[in-house]
């Protein structure tokens, strides 16, 4: 199966290097620049990698644009700040590319002080609680890492372009009656400074968005033509 990588890039020219190198042998990276002005594209182009352009600012809108970019059997996201490791997606495509699961995530098990802060752990419980009480999944983390397959991704109709993006993933994927699942990967301090978690404030806007989209009401999308539903 065909798996391309999805990594929103905003300034990570530093990180890039040792990203794009743990990227499975056969498998696309796509850097989607959402306005570096540290040269992220060159570099990335240069590594080898596929590079689209997003304009509209957001992390949701990144991903997004990567989505709709891929023509793959499988994506997977992942972060660009060389805070995970690509290379640890491997697993995630084997459970969905076997049937094993329609959605696998990263959940996050900090590396090194500094890793995870403890306002963005908070944060992260806070919506766990809230995602647990919305659709009675038990998760532990709603991390940038995950995978599954492109055809019913694109059929669950994802609107937030902001923080909210991969909170909304589970949401109506959960609502689809997909089988989600997580794996525990290493989470390393980032290269550089997060436009997100890296303050109280960055991770209370991200909890704003997302309590946005747990407020919307349960939608059951419609497979995508030729593709059936995940069970």
């Amino acid at each position: 199966m065909s798996v391309d990588v999805v990594l929103p890039c905003l300034d990570e020219a530093a990180a890039l290097p040792w990203v794009l190198a743990r990227i499975p042998d056969g498998w696309r990276a796509l850097v989607v620049d959402n306005g570096s002005t540290d040269g992220s594209p060159e570099v990335a182009r240069s590594l080898g990698a596929t590079v689209v352009t997003e304009a509209r600012r957001g992390f949701g809108a990144a991903c997004h644009a990567g989505l709709l970019a891929s023509d793959a059997d499988i994506v997977c996201f992942c972060d660009c700040d060389a805070s995970l490791d690509p290379a640890l997606l491997a697993p995630f495509v084997r459970d969905v590319a076997a049937g094993r699961c329609d959605l696998v995530l990263g959940r996050r098990r900090p590396l090194g002080r500094g890793a995870f802060p403890v306002h963005a752990r908070a944060g992260n419980l806070a919506l766990a609680r809230m995602l647990r009480r919305r659709t009675g999944l038990r998760l532990h983390d709603l991390g940038p890492m995950r995978a599954a397959r492109r055809v019913p991704l694109l059929a669950l109709d994802l609107t937030d372009r902001r923080s909210g993006y991969p909170l909304q993933m589970v949401v109506r994927a959960a609502d689809a009656g997909w089988r989600i699942a997580e794996r525990a990967v290493p989470y390393r301090p980032r290269t550089g400074k997060s436009k997100v978690t890296g303050t109280w404030k960055g991770t209370w806007q991200a909890v704003r968005d997302m309590r946005a989209v747990l407020a919307e009401p349960p939608r059951t999308p419609h497979p995508a033509r030729g593709e059936a539903a995940p069970r």
